[in-house]
């Protein structure tokens, strides 16, 4: 996940909702929440992994960056400031392990971007 400071808990929520559906894994179960270590402190986040009852996975800058070689998708605002395309991207990747694939390429609500990602054969292609 990536957000904005003022973004709400309920619109992080609605996001990975909409993601799953999108995906078309609504009924799949969700393992983490990622996002980047700087922001995984911010109350909104918290709140948000706490409601979807999963933990919040806090990613580490070297991590973003070598997961974020892998990104499709290219923000150049993003680029600038993280050094990655696609944070929701890059800390979905990293979460999920060298193996991980993307499931679900970034996706934007006024205030967050949500991607999806799995671990090697843990969800068919």
């Amino acid at each position: 996940m990536g957000f904005r400071h003022a973004t709400l808990p309920g619109e992080i929520v609605s996001l990975v909702a909409d993601g799953l559906r999108q995906a078309g894994l609504a009924g799949a179960r969700l393992v983490a929440l990622a996002t980047a270590e700087d922001r995984a402190d911010d109350p909104a986040i918290r709140e948000a992994a706490g409601t979807l009852g999963v933990p919040l996975v806090a990613v580490g800058v070297e991590a973003l960056r070598e997961a974020g070689r892998r990104v499709v998708t290219r923000s150049v605002r993003i680029e600038a400031l993280r050094g990655v395309g696609s944070l929701a991207e890059a800390a979905a990747l990293a979460a999920a392990g060298p193996d991980a694939r993307l499931v679900l390429p970034r996706i934007a609500s006024a205030g967050a971007t949500c991607a999806l990602a799995a671990s090697g054969d843990a969800l068919p292609s």
